[in-house]
């Protein structure tokens, strides 16, 4: 009887019941209904940031930063180098959403202007380590042998270095500016980037794909640029993103120490050293904006960073 009535159905398709379509819909083991869309190794990543809210915070922090940034200065009335000695020293009002300086100078203006100075030291200083570092943390593990040794040691001797007194060194000999503060920092600060770059190389350089890559002849810079680096991106990205607060802190304490940014121009570093003689006499709004931007900035790249370390982690991957 269900033979012929399988039958039937074969012959004519519409005779079948619905509560038959039903019943397929609704089982589970039916394999229409377990199969899902394959997401790639980023899409997975995203997927997985997104759920982290401390990372989402401040990767959205981060962003609302970067657009005052821009149009902070240009909203603001108020000129970011513009003197009214009458209205020195004013608090947070309407007219003056941060208050005023010694100067008469609008601190709304001077943050977001120095919020312009502190996120362009850090993503260029992030940006130099980025290129000297994977360039050469890249052909150090490659290679490997001889050539692994000379450039580590190299790198070892950089990294013995006091890094600050470098700095300070090359702001006097060079004079304070901002070319001079990225140079600076830039100096001996891709050594990081070089040797996360390397110990990454040596895992994968034995890998079947890269040995298919030598087989065929591919030259040593298009292994590192189409092989290598791809499947280090995930380090890569994590060290750049603590990176940047790294660099903006060192700006604002160059700033902070007067060899950064010098006036009519404006960083968070040097806000906090012109208020720092003026707290005691009540002008707390002065040294409170710039330095809440500062650690709040540095501690949104850093709860970013480690986000990104455990959503580009491969062995957490779905």
């Amino acid at each position: 009887m269900q033979a012929q009535k399988t039958k039937e159905w074969k012959n004519h398709p519409s005779s079948i019941p619905d509560e038959w379509f039903q019943r397929k819909e609704k089982n589970p083991n039916d394999a229409e209904t377990v199969v899902r869309p394959s997401l790639s190794y980023w899409q997975d990543a995203w997927q997985r940031l997104r759920q982290n809210k401390l990372a989402m915070g401040g990767l959205l922090f981060l962003l609302a930063l970067g657009f005052m940034a821009i149009f902070g200065p240009i909203i603001s009335p108020h000129s970011v180098s513009d003197q009214a000695l009458a209205n020195q020293n004013q608090p947070p009002s309407a007219e003056h959403w941060f208050g005023t300086d010694k100067l008469g100078r609008d601190v709304f203006t001077r943050t977001w202007y120095g919020a312009r100075i502190s996120l362009f030291v850090g993503l260029m200083a992030a940006l130099i380590d980025f290129f000297i570092g994977v360039v050469y943390g890249g052909i150090a593990g490659y290679k490997g042998g001889r050539t692994d040794n000379i450039m580590m040691r190299i790198i070892e001797i950089l990294y013995g270095l006091p890094y600050l007194l470098v700095v300070i060194l090359l702001l006097v000999v060079m004079g304070p500016s901002l070319l001079t503060i990225i140079v600076a920092l830039t100096v001996t600060g891709w050594v990081g980037m070089a040797r996360i770059v390397r110990g990454q190389v040596l895992q994968l350089k034995n890998y079947e794909f890269v040995l298919a890559s030598q087989s065929f002849g591919a030259k040593t810079m298009r292994i590192i640029k189409k092989n290598l680096l791809p499947n280090t991106m995930g380090p890569i990205i994590v060290q750049m993103t603590l990176t940047v607060p790294t660099a903006i802190f060192a700006e604002a304490f160059l700033s902070f120490l007067g060899l950064g940014i010098q006036s009519p121009y404006s960083s968070w570093g040097m806000m906090a050293n012109e208020a720092l003689g003026v707290i005691l006499s009540g002008h707390w709004w002065r040294l409170f904006f710039p330095a809440f931007f500062i650690s709040a900035t540095m501690f949104a790249f850093n709860v970013l960073g480690d986000g990104l370390q455990d959503a580009l982690d491969p062995k957490l991957r779905r």
